[in-house]
């Protein structure tokens, strides 16, 4: 990631926008970027389909930039039913064969495959603690494991950590894959389970509000 630039005012990791907002560095500038900055990422969910949809669309992006899959996101719900995991559970090499044929998502073989093993992973899970959203809650960090403060440099060092790692470890004795430590906490950051707004960014107030409210499942 790269250095964002900022006015005197505004502390690293910081810019503002032409709407006066202030955001984390990556959600300025681009609009997809700042509509899923501002409206989406942090927010804390429950539903398990938005989560199997994260946790796989994570699994998409690594090796590409976010705002690839952000910008292919309506496709890959199209080619994977919306990601209702109890249908991608019964997918067959013919569907891979029909989403490598798909220029709309990332046609990777491994990654298409994964989706469809890891939803079968996700059935099993759901069937054995009651809910995907369950499970992945069971992973929140205390808030004493949490750093004081979130700062730019804090962010930058936050790309696994110990829940992530052992979250990671879980899952892939479960069968899962695409899914190491990196890809976990990215999911984690995005669902919520962690509020990794910088301080200083609009967002942060009203994620912390959210969390605060959040009926855990």
């Amino acid at each position: 990631m790269s250095r964002p630039s900022t006015g005197p005012e505004l502390a690293a990791g910081l810019s503002r926008g032409d709407d006066g907002k202030v955001r984390c560095f990556w959600g300025a500038g681009d609009p997809d970027y700042m509509d899923y900055h501002d409206h989406e990422w942090g927010v804390p969910t429950a539903n398990d389909q938005t989560l199997f949809e994260k946790i796989c669309l994570e699994g998409f992006q690594s090796g590409l930039s976010w705002l690839t899959i952000l910008r292919k996101r309506d496709n890959f719900r199209e080619a994977f039913d919306r990601f209702d995991f109890e249908r991608v559970a019964e997918f067959t090499d013919t569907d891979v064969e029909r989403l490598l044929g798909n220029p709309g998502i990332v046609r990777h073989r491994g990654k298409i495959r994964s989706t469809i093993n890891n939803a079968r992973r996700a059935r099993e899970l759901a069937g054995e603690t009651g809910s995907l959203a369950r499970y992945f809650w069971s992973w929140e960090p205390s808030p004493q494991s949490r750093p004081a403060c979130l700062d730019y440099a804090t962010l930058l060092s936050l790309t696994k950590t110990p829940e992530s790692t052992a979250m990671s470890k879980d899952l892939k004795r479960r069968g899962w894959t695409f899914v190491g430590p990196t890809t976990a906490y990215a999911f984690m950051q995005a669902m919520g389970l962690v509020n990794d707004h910088i301080e200083g960014c609009s967002a942060r107030p009203r994620i912390e509000r959210l969390r605060a409210t959040f009926k855990r499942p």
